[in-house]
């Protein structure tokens, strides 16, 4: 079992936490090689339109399967917490009621995405030439929803007792199928973006069935019928610490769904090519959400077991770790990002010059800030740790007025170039929010003589 579980109250905190955090780049990197697949099969096969369809569904699909996300991630706070306390009885009815609560909450999405789909991409002023293929993404990726819930609560379940290796194992598992599938269903049978869903919703499926597999193999995770059951205060409990993240997640999601009807409203070549470096934006984020998952387990076991000091010292670590990272990836993408885009896009040349122009204009202004988005990572991740998830709630607020604020008023100034500012103007709001409020509740902890 050992190498299945690490323990983070000891050792270098900042050789734990890449090494931590080194599998979940490699499975975010899995990840995002299976979602560009998805998009660099449809946008050279099926054109410009079927790129577009994709673009138009990015933020709505990141809000539904987000809530799963942000409940299990939550979640998984308490358990890590129980872990670095070596309290294994809690620990395993945190786990149970955890799978209860998901798979409630994945019943529930699935019938309310099913519903709403139409209406949503028809409020959001979808172009009338691509709504139709955006609805069959959708309605063929919801039906993935209980896949996607069950993947992210084992995997949320395995992070917290400080098992990265798996979730990696699993995002490879998942690339190497849905590469397969795209060619084969896109490529090969011409299925268009309905190929793309229905590989990316199979493979979803197999990462989840690989981690589920090894769960059952770690004895600290093993739980009884009378795990199960309802603990007087702990379903709330886990809920308190899920609801913000899900929370966060949500209106974070609306904020994008605004800047989304904005970018529909310039017709679709402008959807295109915001879609283009949307899809590398995962590129860019990817590292960042890494650091993230190893800061709320490394901080919520050293929160457990009452090393503040500890908490501190990685902290810093991880900052450092995340300017470097960011510097590094935003130097490739200043020398690659023209070819890397170019990927995607495919057709008439002039309709493919120009998508390619918005497309590199909007990632060259992201990459030379990227460093904002990694540092709003680390100390949103550092205080879930510390099991305040409300202000990272209140910063998916900040993000929401800043970016709807800036996506709807600057191109009246600087025209369409105005909204490629919102994503910056957003991170920055948030990142500073959370970056005052960690000092502020690290030092409490200090005073209060726990250090």
């Amino acid at each position: 079992m050992s190498g299945q579980v690490r323990d983070m109250t000891k050792g270098s905190p900042g050789r734990l936490i890449i090494l931590f955090a080194i599998p979940l780049m490699l499975g975010n990197i899995c990840q995002q090689l299976y979602t560009m697949v998805d998009t660099i099969v449809v946008g050279q096969i099926a054109g410009v339109q079927a790129l577009a369809a994709l673009g138009a569904v990015e933020w709505i699909t990141w809000m539904v399967l987000g809530v799963s996300t942000g409940a299990t991630q939550g979640f998984s706070i308490l358990i890590s917490q129980h872990y670095g306390a070596k309290k294994e009885d809690f620990l395993k009815q945190s786990v149970a009621r955890s799978y209860v609560l998901t798979a409630v909450i994945s019943v529930v999405l699935l019938t309310v995405s099913q519903i709403f789909a139409r209406g949503i991409l028809v409020f959001l002023n979808t172009p009338s030439d691509i709504i139709g293929m955006s609805l069959i993404y959708l309605r063929i990726v919801f039906c993935g929803i209980p896949a996607v819930a069950a993947y992210n609560v084992f995997a949320s379940v395995l992070r917290a007792v400080g098992n990265s290796r798996t979730p990696l194992t699993a995002m490879i598992i998942a690339a190497s199928v849905n590469v397969i599938l795209d060619l084969l269903f896109v490529a090969g049978f011409h299925w268009g973006v309905a190929g793309a869903a229905i590989a990316t919703v199979t493979a979803q499926l197999f990462s989840a069935v690989y981690c589920f597999l090894v769960v059952r193999k770690i004895k600290l995770l093993h739980i009884s019928r009378q795990d199960l059951q309802r603990r007087p205060g702990l379903d709330q409990k886990l809920l308190k610490l899920g609801t913000p993240v899900v929370f966060q997640n949500t209106i974070i999601a609306i904020g994008g769904l605004v800047v989304q009807y904005v970018v529909n409203g310039y017709g679709f070549l402008f959807v295109a090519g915001f879609t283009a470096t949307n899809k590398l934006y995962g590129i860019l984020e990817m590292a960042a959400i890494s650091y993230g998952y190893a800061i709320v387990t490394y901080v919520g076991q050293n929160l457990g077991a009452g090393e503040i000091g500890r908490i501190k010292k990685g902290v810093r670590s991880s900052t450092l770790l995340a300017f470097l990272t960011s510097a590094l990836i935003s130097c490739v993408m200043f020398i690659l990002g023209k070819q890397l885009l170019s990927m995607f896009i495919s057709g008439d040349p002039s309709q493919a010059g120009q998508v390619l122009d918005i497309a590199w204009k909007y990632l060259f202004i992201m990459a030379c800030c990227l460093c904002i988005l990694y540092f709003l990572h680390v100390y949103r991740s550092a205080l879930q740790g510390l099991g305040n998830t409300f202000i990272p709630m209140l910063s998916g607020v900040v993000e929401f007025v800043v970016r709807v604020g800036v996506a709807v008023f600057l191109p009246f100034i600087m025209g369409t170039d105005g909204i490629f500012y919102a994503e910056i103007a957003a991170w920055t709001g948030a990142a500073v929010l959370l970056i005052i409020s960690y000092f502020s509740s690290i030092k409490k902890y200090s005073l209060a003589g726990k250090d």
